[in-house]
């Protein structure tokens, strides 16, 4: 990887310091902020330059509320029920594929689904095309994995595209994380994204933090 040194210690923790003192002072909200990372690219064609797409696991999971929703075998179902996980059985899913408003509604609560690895390729076949067309197809889940730890993985997975705007946005963390896990998060995911560019820094123009309903804090 890149090293993100072009930033210094001291000005990202900074800025994480005034980020976090906005969202917790006078400008609280009723729900909980994302903090995102912005980084705008230079001398970079992206008519001409590859546009990329890679997932990042990064250390601490960045997602507050993320509901993921299980399917699977009777093993993975137990597991399930004892840890709180919801969760639905292949006849459960088989009930759900004859009511499409059901259907509809299950894949709209979920943020992401993990499906047992012996039941995976049924799924197309007792829920239809559905899943895939709004990319929420299951994660595939065996018995060496816990469910736990894998729901915990998928809460810390963050995607850096970039598309036709020479722009970056990521969700890397929300305001309840603490300065090191944001500075952990944020340092993970420049880091990434340099590394993904032929130049690195040399296409780096600007860098910036900022939450949701929060001015932006520039580090580079």
């Amino acid at each position: 990887m890149c090293s993100n040194n072009e930033i210094s210690k001291e000005t990202l923790q900074e800025s994480i310091d005034r980020l976090l003192q906005y969202a917790h002072g006078h400008h609280q909200r009723k729900f909980v902020e994302t903090v995102e990372l912005q980084i705008v690219l230079k001398n970079y064609d992206t008519n001409r330059e590859k546009r990329f797409s890679a997932n990042i696991q990064l250390r601490h999971p960045t997602r507050s509320r993320y509901k993921v929703c299980v399917y699977g075998d009777e093993q993975h179902c137990d597991e399930a029920r004892l840890h709180n996980i919801p969760y639905m059985s292949t006849d459960d899913l088989r009930r759900m594929n004859k009511d499409k408003k059901k259907k509809r509604k299950l894949e709209h609560r979920y943020h992401a689904f993990l499906a047992s690895d012996n039941i995976i390729r049924q799924i197309p076949r007792l829920l239809g095309p559905g899943m895939g067309r709004i990319g929420k197809f299951p994660t595939v889940v065996s018995h060496t994995e816990s469910l736990c730890d894998k729901i915990e993985q998928m809460k810390a997975m963050v995607r850096v595209r970039l598309k036709k705007q020479p722009l970056i946005n990521v969700p890397v963390g929300h305001v309840n994380m603490t300065q090191a896990q944001l500075t952990s998060n944020i340092s993970m995911t420049i880091n990434c994204v340099v590394a993904s560019v032929p130049k690195h820094w040399q296409h780096v123009q600007k860098v910036f933090i900022k939450t949701t309903m929060g001015p932006s804090h520039r580090l580079y």
